[in-house]
C-alpha cells in the first residue's frame, strides 16, 4: 500500500470492514478544484443499518474536524442519522501508515 493516497487508503480500510463505498468529491473543472460532498465528505459508505459520512486528510486532522462543525450542512447529517468520522492516515518511521478516527458523530 506504499503508493496509495489517504482516499485509496480509507477505501480499502472501509471495504475490509465491510462497507460499499463510493467517492464522492468530484472534480470542477470550470473552477479547477475538487468539491466534496456538503462540502466536507469524500467518501460515502454504507452496511446493513449504517450510512458512514468520511473526510479524509494526511494532515490537519484538526483543521478538517473545525471545517465539519462549522459546516452548514452537519446538523442535517447527524439528524439523518449519518455517522460522521475523519480518516487522518501518518506515514510512520518503519514506513507503514497509521489511521486516527475522529468520530464526529
Amino acid at each position: 500500500m506504499a503508493s496509495l493516497t489517504p482516499t485509496q487508503r480509507s477505501l480499502a480500510y472501509l471495504r475490509e470492514k465491510g462497507y460499499h463505498v463510493s467517492i464522492v468529491e468530484k472534480w470542477n473543472s470550470f473552477t479547477k478544484v475538487r468539491q466534496d460532498l456538503w462540502g466536507w465528505c469524500d467518501l460515502l459508505a454504507i452496511r446493513r443499518d449504517e450510512v458512514l459520512a468520511v473526510q479524509v486528510t494526511s494532515s490537519g486532522i484538526a483543521a478538517r474536524v473545525k471545517k465539519i462543525e462549522a459546516s452548514d450542512t452537519v446538523a442535517r447529517v447527524r439528524e439523518a442519522g449519518i455517522r460522521i468520522h475523519v480518516h487522518g492516515w501518518r506515514k510512520l518511521s518503519d514506513g507503514k501508515y497509521h489511521l486516527k478516527t475522529v468520530d464526529l458523530s
